[in-house]
């Protein structure tokens, strides 16, 4: 299996050769959209495919950016970073492929570990497919697919795509919704505050809910997911 750039960055955070600061006030704050349409067989996800250089280097990814400054216009003084972050949501989907929605929930937000490179805090919002046709961004996206979860987490298992950890962990919620009704139903909006530690098998996720998050042993709790070979494993039982 050949050593990728995900791979050596999940290895730098737990090895400490990418420490950074772990103060979130100055975090870059990004908005990424889950377009979901209804398949015969299950919900399918708009994902798409970024060039093989830069940030996320070939990897499947939801449509999303950072924030920008006309995000905030016309947004009241007292917006929230979730209002501006829904908003670069809506953008970046119509500027990465030509999609105009209009998020129905906000699904989670991600805060990554300290020295993840590059470390952005980001929100999830959910939008049915507006079933417009595609316009890919040319330069930024270089592959779009309407995929079934399911189906995505196995190229990633066998090694053929690359997921990040957000990704991969949103798609494993929701693989076996049966259409989108449902899944607008069951949302339960949750914040991942991540942390980078070693496990057995390699680098591991680990957040809040686990009885390990703080150091502590004690108690039986896990909530992580074990990165250090394919395929990965999540795991998430009980209460911290």
């Amino acid at each position: 299996m050949p050593d990728t750039p995900l791979d050596r960055a999940l290895r730098d955070l737990v090895d400490g050769s990418a420490a950074g600061d772990s103060d979130d006030r100055e975090l870059p704050v990004a908005g990424t959209a889950l377009v979901v349409r209804d398949g015969d067989a299950g919900i399918q996800v708009l994902l798409i495919q970024r060039p093989d250089t830069g940030s996320f280097a070939s990897a499947w990814v939801f449509p999303g950016g950072k924030l920008e400054a006309s995000d905030r216009d016309g947004l009241p003084e007292d917006a929230t970073e979730e209002d501006v972050a829904r908003r670069a949501a809506v953008r970046e989907t119509l500027e990465e492929a030509g999609l105009v929605i209009r998020p129905a929930a906000t699904l989670s937000v991600w805060d990554p570990p300290a020295g993840a490179k590059p470390r952005i805090r980001t929100w999830f919002f959910l939008a049915a497919d507006p079933a417009g046709d595609l316009a890919l961004a040319e330069g930024e996206v270089v592959g779009a697919e309407w995929v079934r979860p399911r189906d995505l987490l196995d190229r990633h298992a066998s090694g053929e795509a690359t997921l990040y950890p957000p990704t991969w962990v949103t798609l494993t919620a929701i693989a076996d919704t049966p259409d989108f009704a449902t899944l607008v139903a069951g949302i339960r909006f949750e914040r991942f505050t991540t942390s980078a530690r070693r496990g057995a098998s390699g680098p591991m996720l680990l957040w809040p809910d686990d009885a390990e998050y703080d150091g502590d042993a004690a108690g039986s709790a896990r909530h992580r997911l074990e990165v250090g070979s394919l395929p990965w494993v999540y795991t998430r039982t009980g209460e911290a």
